[in-house]
């Protein structure tokens, strides 16, 4: 079968066309009528021509194309085209693969921030603000003089404090000498109580014997008396039988009224002396008495000095405690930052009447700040302290290195102001996050110009 080339399908288009062009003018006779008198076509006639004659030169073209796509493509380019897509496939699997395996080396968050200390300075006293030493955003250091009270009310208040305690101190030192005194006065109650019992003793031993001696010239009178009488009695009888004279019977007469004066009198001397005895006993008892009270009180009483001693210096304690007050209240009118910070959110002005524990400026601790990360539940499987972290501040456009310092303790919701209560109500589970301190290294440039509030993303190495 011959080969029909391109040009041979061009002649064979354009022969038949030609049957068609004349056909065509045939059925339009008035083609003619069109021309002119010299057999030239009108112009209106050949500019409606030149489109159909453009149109005929497209369809010729687009033909022209349809048979350059049906020839078969070359199998070497198709074989190319098959290997350069698997290539692909395998780059982009690898590269998939590559992505997942990194992926579980690491966790981040963009729900984390730098966290600092904010330490609010409050006045300690009231009073009425007398100078103002910083604004806002300024530096300060530590010891650097913040806010001035005016001390004239705290300065009175030392004074007083002072005099009172230096009474304090006089009354003490008066108080002091007593108890010696009372020691010796003690010893010596004792001493001259210990010798009145020794002489009461004695006295009693006197007595008892001037008892004993009176008792026995009772003992005789009596005897005496006895032997009157019975001489009495004696005599009476020889008188009555005139054997003796009267007078002589008188004289035994008045002997026996002289015995029995002489019992009575020395009867009276025996109770008397008695009665003596009896007087010296409880003599004797009293001082013995007294001689165990003094002993018995003389360390109480010492006890009592030593007492009025540690009230005096109890006194002396309180006033010097009331002192050390005074002169505290009095230092707290000068007001110094406690950190290297920056001032914020002063609000104490000159001439105002602040209140004890009122705000007067927030100093915001620049070279202690920390990270924050608020990582989901699931992504705590495998993060410990002490693992490495890429944390990227989004202000500073930079990457800093630091470690998890501490694991939260309880999730967000737990520290809440209103925490949840699952156990009402209908439950929607949802992914808690909690927070996991994360601390910078140190020694790393730019690490001054983080402040607490800026956005990071903390990477989480779990290597």
């Amino acid at each position: 079968m011959p080969t029909v080339t391109q040009e041979d399908s061009k002649g064979q288009s354009s022969s038949e066309s030609d049957p068609q062009k004349d056909e065509k003018a045939k059925q339009q006779p008035g083609d003619q009528a069109n021309k002119s008198q010299d057999g030239k076509p009108k112009a209106a006639d050949v500019k409606k021509d030149e489109p159909n004659q453009g149109d005929q030169d497209k369809g010729d073209q687009n033909k022209k194309a349809d048979s350059e796509e049906k020839k078969p493509a070359d199998p070497a380019t198709k074989r190319r085209r098959i290997l350069l897509g698997v290539g692909v496939g395998i780059v982009l699997l690898i590269a998939v693969v590559g992505w997942w395996l990194y992926s579980r080396t690491y966790e981040s968050t963009d729900d984390a921030q730098v966290d600092g200390h904010l330490n609010s300075i409050a006045s300690r006293v009231a009073g009425t603000v007398k100078a103002v030493y910083v604004e806002n955003d300024q530096p300060v250091k530590a010891g650097e003089p913040l806010v001035d009270l005016d001390p004239s009310d705290y300065e009175v208040q030392v004074a007083q404090a002072r005099a009172i305690y230096e009474q304090a101190v006089a009354q003490t030192a008066a108080q002091n000498p007593n108890v010696p005194i009372t020691v010796t006065a003690n010893r010596t109650a004792v001493d001259v109580d210990d010798a009145g019992v020794i002489n009461g003793d004695a006295a009693v031993v006197s007595a008892q014997r001037d008892y004993d001696s009176n008792v026995a010239k009772l003992r005789q009178a009596e005897a005496n008396n006895r032997k009157s009488q019975l001489d009495l009695a004696r005599y009476k009888g020889l008188v009555d039988k005139d054997e003796i004279a009267k007078s002589e019977y008188d004289q035994y007469v008045a002997n026996s009224g002289s015995g029995e004066a002489a019992v009575e009198a020395a009867q009276f001397v025996a109770d008397s002396s008695a009665k003596i005895v009896d007087e010296r006993k409880a003599q004797l008892r009293e001082q013995q008495s007294k001689l165990s009270q003094d002993e018995a009180n003389s360390p109480r009483n010492v006890a009592i000095q030593k007492a009025n001693v540690a009230s005096r210096n109890a006194d002396v304690d309180s006033a010097k405690a009331q002192l050390d007050t005074a002169l505290l209240n009095l230092s707290y009118c000068h007001i110094v930052s406690p950190v290297d910070g920056i001032a914020s959110q002063r609000s104490a002005e000159i001439g105002g009447r602040i209140s004890v524990g009122q705000q007067l400026i927030v100093v915001v601790q620049t070279n202690n700040v920390w990270t924050t990360a608020n990582f989901k539940e699931t992504q705590l499987r495998k993060m410990r302290v002490g693992q490495r972290v890429t944390i990227e501040v989004d202000s500073l456009d930079e990457s800093f290195e630091g470690a998890v310092e501490n694991m939260p303790a309880a999730t967000g919701d737990r520290s809440s102001l209103f925490p949840p209560e699952n156990a009402t109500g209908n439950y929607v589970k949802i992914v808690q996050r909690l927070p996991v301190r994360i601390r910078f290294n140190s020694n790393q440039r730019d690490l001054d110009r983080l402040r607490p509030g800026m956005s990071v993303d903390p990477k989480v190495h779990l290597n």
